[in-house]
């Protein structure tokens, strides 16, 4: 079967943050604010779900567990979803694990909010890696723990780990717990095995948990194949892998996600801890099931997809908007860009472009944490056309600062 993605569709009045939260998430904002353009008019590349229809594999999967009729308390029994994921891990990853180590939750961003929380004490820290996803923060925030920052360096374009830093700062003692970000957002960088083990042996030589969000596993250039962290380190006991469809098969507001736990005492604390009691949404389950069972062929060529638009816009800030520096990620749908020769001392990135450009987008040490000045994050999980909209409305935005800027200096 072939499949388009080239099908714009108006996602207004059904609830999507994608259309109608942005001022909160964004501008931290109510309705009040007000925009030169309408909100129908704005380009949207900002949070990270797709303007793509989800596969209609999935979409009948729900269809035919909704003619089932009934909708009562939902748990997973039995082996028929550890099945479909664990294949789908194998011929994917060429990895697998036991079916006792899989729990489940609402969703990575909850699981993250949990384990901080399970895993370290009220005084102790919390290590990533930055420019690092702010819910790794709010996660240590709302559990009042420390973070701790280690800043990638960028080697010829290349974000790659400092390890000395690393080193030095899982050495504190009050250090307990590693965010490890595989692949990684926002720079979209896919971890080497090697990467993975050296930072494995930190982990392992200071006694640190490691978190290990892999949402964007999924989500990776044609010819790549992703490295689970617990295959790089498979005895490490401390070690706690989530994943989920709901990135790549575009099923984010359906809530559910895997959270492989090896310690088997920690998979205790974890059920002990579950606001939900181990229920699930019967239509989720569906959907996931389905995903990994018959979505193998629509996802191969969304990442096609993907790829086109990678080099379409690599191709276009080349030539439009030169003194971006921006590469083709290895990995997700979204591009981190820097913009700070473009713009520069221009600190609101996306109010700018919002203003300016009516384009949506996030960036800078706002709504990332740290070493992120100057950068914005565009989602490219869309309609070509859409892209070249909203790029084109960007360069015409930061030529005419530029412009002014040049007036300004000269009078």
């Amino acid at each position: 079967m072939t499949y388009h993605f080239d099908e714009t569709i108006d996602r207004r009045n059904t609830g999507a943050m994608n259309t109608d939260g942005f001022r909160g998430y964004i501008f931290h904002a109510g309705p009040e604010m007000q925009f030169p353009y309408a909100d129908e008019d704005f380009v949207r590349m900002w949070v990270a779900d797709m303007e793509f229809a989800t596969a209609p594999e999935i979409r009948q999967a729900i269809k035919d567990r909704v003619e089932r009729q009934i909708f009562g308390y939902t748990m997973v029994f039995g082996d028929e979803y550890h099945r479909a994921f664990s294949s789908w891990c194998r011929s994917r990853y060429g990895w697998e694990f036991p079916q006792e180590e899989l729990t489940f939750s609402p969703g990575i961003i909850p699981a993250l909010y949990e384990l901080v929380g399970d895993l370290t004490a009220p005084d102790e820290k919390v290590l990533v890696n930055t420019p690092a996803y702010g819910f790794f923060q709010h996660a240590a925030e709302f559990n009042h723990r420390e973070l701790v920052c280690s800043p990638l360096k960028k080697v010829g374009g290349v974000f790659e780990v400092d390890y000395e830093d690393m080193e030095r700062k899982a050495s504190d003692p009050k250090v307990k717990l590693m965010i490890w970000c595989n692949p990684h957002n926002p720079t979209g960088r896919m971890w080497t095995a090697e990467e993975t083990r050296r930072v494995g042996d930190i982990a392992r030589r200071h006694g640190l948990w490691i978190l290990s969000d892999e949402i964007h596993c999924d989500l990776i250039r044609q010819g790549k194949r992703h490295i689970p962290t617990a295959k790089v380190l498979p005895d490490y006991q401390k070690l706690v892998t989530c994943m989920s469809a709901s990135k790549a098969f575009n099923m984010a507001g359906l809530m559910f996600s895997n959270v492989i736990v090896r310690d088997p005492a920690l998979r205790e604390t974890i059920k002990e801890h579950d606001k939900l009691l181990g229920f699930v949404n019967p239509l989720s389950l569906a959907a996931m099931q389905a995903a990994y069972e018959r979505g193998g062929e629509w996802l191969d060529q969304l990442k096609t997809y993907l790829d086109g638009n990678f080099q379409f816009v690599k191709d276009f800030l080349r030539r439009e908007m030169p003194q971006a520096a921006f590469q083709i990620p290895e990995a997700t749908y979204l591009a981190w860009v820097d913009l700070s020769r473009c713009l520069p001392g221009l600190a609101d990135l996306p109010a700018f472009f919002a203003n300016e450009a009516g384009v949506l987008l996030e960036g800078g040490d706002g709504l990332f944490v740290g070493n992120a000045e100057g950068f914005v994050r565009l989602n490219l999980a869309m309609p070509r056309a859409v892209i070249q909209k909203g790029l084109e409305r960007m360069a015409a935005a930061v030529s005419r600062y530029q412009s002014a800027n040049c007036l300004a200096q000269v009078g």
